[in-house]
């Protein structure tokens, strides 16, 4: 499976995923449907789903207008999420295997962003996970619908994939996220590498997509509660914070939100 990442509004990523021996293409969260249709017809492809990680309209907001430009495409997405995501045909539950373009795939419920929030998980060739607006390269998702404990809960179903598997998330934070992290982690030698691959990246225009698991869990501070830096560096600011790892997470939670850096 060829996987295309796809910028779409501000700052956005869609995802083809393609059999290059059929032509036969879905799409993860369809947040504008001409750049994907034009695309689509660019690469002479056949487009059959569409997978909807969760209901934000940035990541939903093409379905309607593929489904009536492609009658009977079929659109995935979470039972939990059903009422709000467009277009919807097939519910999906935590755990549900399903198939598309010939590749078969598993859904993972990572609730927080929002309450039923899906990953994508493909585990051949690659393996692979969308993860939508969970986990983020180096950063996760705001807490819309959930509790820290339950982002934590949620990550953590993500960090026991296999460390090879792609990340592939909805949003090109990496840059700002990596730059919170090392504020954090000031010598952390995999932040500070990937920071300096990260920023020629963009300075090139270029993606910063996909991360791994494995890159994840040494460089994101959503999955490095326990990292005795971090401890230090938020215990020096915050004498007084509990470290229970739940309190830590959600401390890093707030620092993030109001992070200007």
């Amino acid at each position: 499976m060829e996987i295309v990442p796809l910028p779409l509004l501000a700052d956005n990523y869609g995802y083809l995923l393609i059999d290059p021996a059929t032509r036969r293409a879905a799409v993860v969260d369809c947040s504008e449907a001409g750049p994907v249709l034009a695309e689509v017809e660019r690469r002479g492809l056949r487009l059959e789903a569409i997978l909807s990680t969760h209901h934000h309209y940035d990541h939903v907001g093409g379905n309607e207008d593929v489904a009536r430009a492609i009658p009977g495409i079929r659109i995935l997405g979470s039972r939990a999420d059903a009422a709000r995501i467009p277009a919807i045909t097939e519910l999906l539950d935590d755990d549900a295997e399903f198939e598309v373009i010939g590749s078969r795939g598993r859904a993972i419920l990572i609730p927080a962003h929002t309450s039923g929030h899906l990953a994508y998980f493909f585990p051949d060739d690659g393996p692979s996970v969308f993860s939508g607006d969970t986990l983020f390269a180096a950063g996760c998702g705001r807490l819309f619908e959930g509790s820290p404990a339950q982002m934590m809960q949620s990550l953590g179903k993500l960090a026991v994939l296999p460390e090879a598997t792609q990340v592939w998330c909805g949003h090109e934070y990496t840059e700002q996220n990596l730059r919170f992290a090392h504020d954090l982690e000031p010598t952390n030698p995999d932040i500070i590498a990937k920071r300096t691959r990260v920023e020629m990246l963009r300075q090139n225009g270029r993606p910063t997509v996909p991360s791994t698991i494995g890159e994840e869990k040494r460089t994101n501070p959503f999955l490095r509660c326990e990292s005795a830096e971090l401890r230090r560096t938020l215990l020096s600011r915050f004498p007084d914070l509990s470290t229970d790892s739940t309190a830590i997470f959600a401390k890093i939670r707030e620092l993030k939100d109001n992070f200007r850096g």
